[in-house]
């Protein structure tokens, strides 16, 4: 079973397994039956998943979970928070990492749960990353065995801290092959992630050097948005997929019709043709990491405001509201 708190990434995989489906189905001259939706059973929201924890004492149906996105979930306070508010419980003490695992921990003979981990992308309110799931099974589940990332100390990840506090405890395994050193998902971006590593730890000969080996991967800026629309259509070759995308806090993009308080769509976005007015084709509806995390486009436009400005002492980060009264530059857009 995968499971993911990311809500368009899972809007977006059952949508497309269900079309291939059907589309299968079509081919054989079959058509699916109602209310059957295979794909509902193996790709789940967690949040369904730990609603079904609180219904009874009963184990998961599956001994295998997979855990997408694993450092968004959350910590205890917003646990507790979220169990009072929303269900009415409380004195709710587990962080949501401890809890799914104790759900998991029914099952009498054995389970795996599997955390697939981003560096960096706890990118909202009370996201706990990684260290806390290390945490959870350290406190309260001793006698499950942890097999660990040897990369897993990198800054990115925020976990050094705890993994020295479970590192030579019994059952912690670290192994070299659990991290994914080269994107898999595309053969253009082999050193893309390191270079925005560096880009971001302020590193700048690192960054340097590696934007050097970016070839099969261009990145251009401009401060003309039809022109990097331009730019990426151009880029677009076959069924290449691309679409325009900004940061949640770019309110100031609305003179160049970006406006991100509009609700994208993922599935329209990320899954209709050309056509239709919806998709990302046609680089009018702006997607914000909210709607992309996990999921990915060919060729994206990147548009960005004033939240996100690198200054003398290194990147610099505001809201709206703290940019409220200031002048406003016009935004600069780059498309890769």
């Amino acid at each position: 079973m995968l499971l993911s708190g990311n809500g368009p990434l899972v809007a977006v995989l059952r949508a497309a397994l269900s079309r291939d489906e059907k589309a299968r189905l079509k081919k054989r001259g079959l058509e699916q039956k109602k209310r059957s939706d295979p794909v509902k059973q193996f790709i789940q929201n967690v949040h369904h998943f730990r609603d079904e924890a609180l219904k009874n004492q009963a184990p998961p149906a599956d001994h295998v979970v997979v855990f997408d996105e694993a450092q968004r979930a959350w910590n205890a306070a917003m646990t507790a928070d979220f169990m009072k508010r929303k269900k009415g419980v409380s004195d709710f003490t587990d962080s949501e990492p401890q809890f799914l695992i104790r759900y998991v921990d029914r099952h009498q003979d054995w389970a795996v749960i599997l955390c697939l981990v981003g560096g960096g992308q706890e990118i909202n309110r009370g996201e706990s990353g990684i260290g806390a799931w290390l945490d959870a099974v350290k406190t309260s589940f001793p006698y499950w065995d942890m097999h660990i990332s040897s990369r897993l100390t990198d800054s990115e990840y925020a976990a050094a801290q705890t993994i020295e506090a479970v590192r030579g405890t019994r059952g912690v395994h670290f192994d070299d092959s659990l991290h994914l050193a080269v994107s898999m998902r595309s053969f253009r971006a082999e050193h893309v992630s390191a270079f925005v590593k560096a880009l971001l730890d302020c590193e700048r000969g690192q960054a340097r050097q590696l934007l050097t080996k970016l070839k099969r991967y261009p990145i251009v800026v401009t401060r003309n948005l039809d022109l990097a629309k331009q730019w990426v259509r151009s880029k677009a070759r076959g069924s290449e997929r691309f679409g325009l995308v900004a940061s949640s806090k770019a309110e100031r993009l609305k003179p160049h019709a970006i406006d991100i308080r509009v609700k994208t769509d993922p599935v329209h976005w990320f899954l209709d043709g050309k056509e239709d007015t919806r998709s990302s084709y046609y680089l009018e509806d702006a997607a914000t990491e909210f709607q992309v995390q996990g999921l990915e486009v060919d060729w994206a436009c990147v548009t960005w405001d004033g939240d996100l400005r690198f200054t003398a002492t290194g990147w610099s980060f505001t809201t709206s509201a703290e940019r409220n009264g200031r002048t406003c530059r016009i935004p600069t857009t780059g498309g890769t």
